[in-house]
């Protein structure tokens, strides 16, 4: 006899509780603080099945991101390519700022630079991410305002790298005027060709 899994069943139920526990151990306590025990009490499921299907506290991240990679990324629309861009690298920006958001993505940065598998989730994850922000990109090229030529993921790249250079190497804050500055040097630098 042939069985399926119900979507929405109970291993849905258990994945979405054990990755809210993730992110709220995140947020209280780093990834230094994550533990497996930690989010299968906060999930209220058994530590074994956590460790069956997660492994560790990078398994734990790995998932959570690989889920978080594929939920819509609000990309802005606001008819041209210098606001577009601007609202994209404001968006990072004002992720990080986030009392809630803030410190879980700061800890998956974290958890990247300590751990092999959480670097290659987050590169999947920034993988999604800046293909789904070179929409803005895309749609600049299809209007004229940027040349048939330019890798629009690398624009993307570009405009939102100096937000994490201030704040994961010169632990700087980002102000909205450094974030519009970075995405105006993003978009000068594809209109001259260099992207």
């Amino acid at each position: 006899m042939e069985t399926s899994r119900r979507p929405g069943g109970r291993s849905a139920r258990v994945r979405d509780a054990v990755r809210q526990a993730t992110l709220a151990e995140l947020a209280e306590h780093g990834f230094r603080g994550l533990t497996v025990e930690n989010v299968a009490a906060r999930a209220g499921v058994h530590k074994t099945t956590v460790y069956r299907r997660w492994g560790s506290a990078e398994g734990l991240i790995s998932d959570a991101l690989e889920l978080a990679g594929g939920e819509p990324w609000p990309i802005p629309d606001t008819g041209g390519v210098e606001g577009d861009l601007r609202g994209v690298v404001q968006l990072v920006r004002s992720g990080f700022a986030d009392p809630e958001l803030g410190p879980v993505s700061s800890a998956f940065v974290a958890a990247a630079v300590q751990s092999p598998e959480a670097a290659r989730a987050l590169h999947d994850f920034f993988a999604a991410r800046h293909d789904q922000s070179a929409e803005v990109v895309r749609r600049a090229i299809a209007r004229g305002e940027l040349p048939g030529g330019v890798d629009a993921r690398e624009v993307i790249r570009v405009a939102v790298a100096p937000v994490y250079y201030r704040l994961f190497v010169a632990h700087e804050p980002v102000s909205e005027q450094d974030a519009d500055r970075a995405a105006d040097a993003a978009l000068a630098a594809a209109r001259a060709g260099v992207l």
